[in-house]
């Protein structure tokens, strides 16, 4: 399996802002971007000229980053969110946000999404009862997830849900004593709160 294993923090500060993939760190002082707030390496402090296809890629990298998607991934995400009926950059993000690792994070089981992949990796997660050990499994309305039950102490995930305080998405209902999370719907735009101007990377891609 794929993934980014390069130090996460050099990515913030590469988008130059808080892809919170650190989770709790990320709100404190000890993160990179309160400290170096520059693009890494020994030209981070000198001046970018900013042309229209650096800001979209720069917007494309952030969003593919904060989803922990790598681009041969996102980019199929992206022909299919243009197949589908609609605005191609909602449909993108509602694909990306109806990933399992995604749900977990957005529920509250764990503090980052690379907390929540290496859960659902450890098949600690069922999807209607059945086994799910993909992270890019995609969810839809009616699904409902629980904890196997020899996970349901697991440490990682009683400290995320004492800990975090995230509000829980008007799409997802959350017990977090049942360790259960039920998937309504999927979301639309206005019910998605990553910071990522969606219609640059349909832009980018649409050259």
């Amino acid at each position: 399996m794929a993934r980014y294993t390069g130090p996460v923090c050099k990515l913030c500060r590469r988008e130059r802002t808080k892809l919170f993939l650190k989770g709790a760190r990320c709100e404190g002082p000890k993160c990179a971007i309160e400290r170096r707030p520059y693009p890494p390496g020994e030209h981070g402090r000198g001046r970018i000229r900013e042309s229209q296809y650096l800001i979209q890629l720069r917007e494309k990298q952030k969003a593919r980053r904060m989803y922990g998607v790598l681009e041969s991934q996102f980019r199929g995400y992206y022909r299919e969110a243009a197949r589908q009926r609609g605005i191609t950059g909602e449909n993108l993000l509602r694909i990306l946000e109806s990933r399992l690792d995604n749900v977990v994070y957005r529920a509250g089981f764990a503090e980052s999404r690379a907390q929540a992949r290496q859960l659902v990796s450890h098949a600690h997660f069922r999807v209607n009862g059945r086994k799910v050990d993909v992270p890019s499994f995609r969810v839809r309305p009616g699904d409902v997830l629980t904890l196997r039950e020899r996970s349901s102490d697991l440490l990682v995930i009683q400290h995320a849900l004492d800990t975090l305080g995230r509000p829980t998405p008007e799409w997802l209902e959350v017990n977090a004593d049942e360790r259960k999370i039920v998937v309504h719907d999927l979301p639309n735009r206005a019910q998605i709160d990553t910071q990522v101007q969606e219609q640059l990377i349909v832009e980018l891609y649409s050259k």
